[in-house]
């Protein structure tokens, strides 16, 4: 995770000596990555977490996730830290004063306390690692402490005692802290940051799309339509993964392109009816009715690289509609399908060799074309994918 989480000159000399653990082990290097995006797909650094905690089931939930590095308040706690490290591998620390040591009294952070910005200002960091606590909790202080430690080689840590406060840090001015440290005695505060970095880690990951080939374009009747306007701005070739069935998404093309009927809207996904599903993060999907403003959706493009936008605006709206269908040439006995408004700004991400981003109309698609379709496991609870027997149809 870019700057290492410990300046030592081995991060194993911050750990106990070898003995049976849980099964949970991980070494001090081995902390769960989260990858947040720019606009120009451009990886950032990699955080990290450190967790504050006297809860024994939080210090477990912790480690079992691949956060091993702990803080206790005082040399006093030495005895906690002691009990734990004969249960897990995990690499204590201890805030003395206005520093952070180890169990050999080996200088790792500094630690400061911050309620104005004549103190932030006047912060002179002695370590590679440096903890800073707000204790006005707001976001513009956040926002600060960014920009003051922006191009220092330095991991800067700040307390955050929920995963909003967490959100903040990591996400302020785009590019974030290096860090938090989540003081918390509650078990379910680390199970939601896990969370939040499982789905920022799918951040420029690449799905698996499947080229299907069209067998079928009918006109049906009206129905309720959803509009999905995003908080960013969508590039040609990139869209979300919709359809009738969970077994398979097509790639929906974004407003994004000029068009001689309506201006761009780069923001936009003429998606679907209502009934339909599409891909959000963490693997899962939802139905294109519970799309609302602050969910976050997959975008999607032609190659397959994802990455997590916010809702900002839902509409829906009665249209006509034409239903289209297609297999894979694999697997000639499963259909796929999907309904959407039948408009010209509608269309499929075709399955083009190479980085050419177009997209096919839905009113100028016909049988034999070839387009994107994500397939996955059909049958789902909740929106989570599930192993059971269904039909579809």
């Amino acid at each position: 995770m870019g700057a290492a989480a410990l300046s030592l000159s081995s991060p194993s000399s911050l750990l106990p000596p070898s003995k049976p653990k849980i099964n949970t082990r991980r070494s001090i290097n081995s902390r769960c990555p989260i990858v947040t995006m720019s606009n120009n797909n451009k990886q950032q650094k990699k955080k990290e977490v450190w967790i504050w905690t006297n809860n024994k089931q939080v210090m477990t939930a912790a480690v079992e996730r691949g956060w091993n590095t702990f803080i206790f308040s005082s040399i006093h706690h030495r005895q906690i830290a002691t009990d734990w490290s004969s249960i897990a591998l995990i690499a204590p620390l201890f805030v003395e004063d206005a520093k952070v040591v180890d169990e050999a009294g080996n200088l790792v952070a500094t630690f400061s306390e911050i309620s104005s910005p004549k103190q932030l200002e006047q912060l002179q960091p002695g370590a590679d690692n440096v903890i800073v606590d707000l204790l006005d909790w707001q976001v513009i202080p956040a926002e600060n402490i960014v920009a003051a430690f922006h191009g220092h080689h330095k991991t800067v840590f700040a307390i955050s005692k929920s995963l909003s406060e967490a959100q903040v840090f990591l996400e302020a001015l785009e590019k974030g802290l290096g860090g938090v440290v989540l003081k918390t005695e509650n078990v379910e505060d680390v199970l939601e940051l896990k969370g939040y970095f499982d789905r920022r880690n799918q951040e420029g990951s690449q799905l698996e799309l499947t080229k299907a080939t069209i067998t079928s374009v009918e006109m049906t009747g009206m129905g309720d339509r959803v509009c999905v306007d995003l908080c960013s701005l969508m590039k040609p070739g990139e869209g979300v993964l919709v359809g009738s069935f969970a077994r398979g998404l097509f790639l929906v093309h974004s407003e994004c392109l000029e068009s001689n009927y309506i201006a761009s809207r780069p923001f936009r996904v003429n998606a679907g009816p209502v009934h339909a599903y599409v891909a959000i993060p963490g693997g899962k999907t939802c139905y294109l009715s519970e799309l609302k403003t602050g969910k976050e959706i997959l975008v999607v493009d032609q190659n397959g690289i994802q990455r997590t936008a916010v809702v900002g605006r839902v509409k829906i709206e009665t249209r006509p509609l034409v239903i289209v269908t297609a297999k894979v040439d694999s697997d000639e006995e499963t259909c796929y399908s999907i309904l959407l408004q039948n408009a010209e700004t509608v269309g499929f991400v075709p399955s083009n060799k190479g980085n050419e981003a177009t997209a096919i109309p839905v009113t100028s698609l016909k049988v034999g074309d070839q387009v994107l379709l994500k397939l996955q496991g059909g049958a789902r609870h909740t929106g989570i994918e599930i192993q059971e027997f269904i039909i579809e149809k």
